[in-house]
């Protein structure tokens, strides 16, 4: 891991102070841009200016209008592979959605979802090994992620509520992507098969979504069910944590509206 001192960080919050763009102090001090966004908001933390100061609007406490789209896709992130933490020093809750370096489209998705739905609130990348953590910070988060609680998610009862329903039955592709993004993946598997007495290889593209969580996995095959994609379940060391879309008709549908990682 890349460690930069006092010193450095100290040049960076001046330059950041004086106005300069975060873009353009990664570049001066070869620096990665999550990690001078959190820097800069450490720094206004510190100083009594942390992001929700000026207290932005929630659609569920002010009625400000929710683009439903990204809501429905940044919660099925969140099932598959975020949570909200309550960090002392950062005054304001954030989400974090862990994704991994191997998919920056994945990663600017998420940030832009995170943006649309809270457009008011900070967002920034935080770097760890093999992966970043793309943050927001909003004291309105249990508002919008009322699944929020303590334990592990498999562990606790996980239901959406009414409103919540209503935006992942209009946009059930969002959600179903959202979910495939954070514990899912599209494979090529094969097998052999005789063709005129010669046996071939065959090879067939199939998605997959592991998650401990019973309830979570059946809020995805249910929007699995309302998009007509055919799916079955399979054990895992005798325990049914997968779920499987192999069907062509059903692989075509998963490929035009979700697709592969990238």
């Amino acid at each position: 891991m890349n460690l930069h001192g006092t010193a450095v960080r100290q040049q960076a919050l001046t330059l950041l102070r004086g106005g300069a763009r975060n873009a353009d102090v990664a570049r001066r001090l070869d620096l990665p841009p999550g990690t001078v966004a959190y820097w800069l908001h450490m720094d206004r933390s510190k100083r009594g200016e942390c992001p929700g100061r000026h207290h932005p609007e929630c659609p569920r406490c002010h009625g400000r209008d929710l683009d439903a789209s990204a809501y429905s896709y940044l919660l099925g992130l969140y099932l598959g592979d975020g949570h909200i933490s309550h960090y002392s020093a950062h005054r304001v809750p954030n989400l974090m959605i862990t994704c991994d370096e191997t998919w920056p489209g994945l990663m600017d998705d998420c940030e832009k979802a995170m943006r649309t739905v809270f457009p008011g609130n900070a967002v920034c990348r935080v770097r760890r090994t093999g992966c970043r953590n793309v943050k927001v910070y909003s004291k309105h988060l249990e508002c919008l992620f009322p699944q929020h609680g303590p334990g592990k998610k498999h562990e606790r009862r996980i239901v959406l509520e009414a409103w919540q329903q209503r935006i992942v039955d209009e946009h059930p592709w969002e959600f179903v992507r959202g979910l495939i993004h954070s514990d899912g993946c599209r494979i090529t598997n094969w097998t052999t098969r005789l063709v005129g007495g010669v046996r071939k290889r065959y090879e067939y593209p199939r998605y997959f979504f592991s998650n401990k969580s019973d309830d979570i996995r059946q809020l995805f095959t249910d929007a699995l069910d309302k998009v007509g994609v055919e799916w079955t379940t399979l054990a895992r060391s005798g325990n049914p944590y997968n779920i499987s879309v192999a069907r062509r008709a059903s692989v075509g549908l998963m490929d035009a509206h979700v697709g592969p990682k990238y």
